[in-house]
């Protein structure tokens, strides 16, 4: 047989992921790894529309993650709202754009504890917040 030999798997302890808390306007973006299970803030995607998934390609070039994350926002009391069926749709899109693995990540408070934690950039704190519940619940 010919050719390159298969890529190993990457050993899940090393995964890395993208992080997105999106949002209307502003999209805030983290990354991290399985690893330390930390997250850490990158800049956060001012677009709209296509002009956004141009900004997630290149995102997703730059750091190479072997999964997304997207934080799906949901009323205090569990219940859904239009802005619960924008994230999904954007999970989708993520999917089936970048053929990656999305994971949905339950974001309800990560914007009020990314404020009440003094940040600067509320979107890619909440994006670093919905990363780290993440990596927190992986075994």
């Amino acid at each position: 047989m010919t050719g390159l030999p298969a890529q190993p798997a990457v050993p899940a302890h090393f995964q890395t992921f993208l992080a997105f808390d999106f949002g209307l306007k502003r999209t805030g973006v983290a990354t991290g790894n399985r690893l330390l299970r930390s997250a850490s803030p990158q800049e956060t995607i001012k677009a709209e529309g296509d002009a956004r998934f141009v900004q997630v390609a290149q995102r997703i070039k730059e750091w190479q993650p072997d999964a997304l994350v997207i934080g799906v926002p949901f009323h205090p009391d569990g219940a859904s709202h239009d802005n619960t069926e924008r994230a999904l749709k954007f999970g989708r899109q993520l999917r089936g754009r970048f053929g990656l693995q999305v994971f949905e990540v339950d974001e309800r408070y990560s914007t009020t504890e990314a404020l009440a934690g003094g940040a600067k950039d509320a979107d890619a704190a909440s994006a670093c917040i919905i990363l780290e519940q993440f990596l927190r619940n992986l075994p």
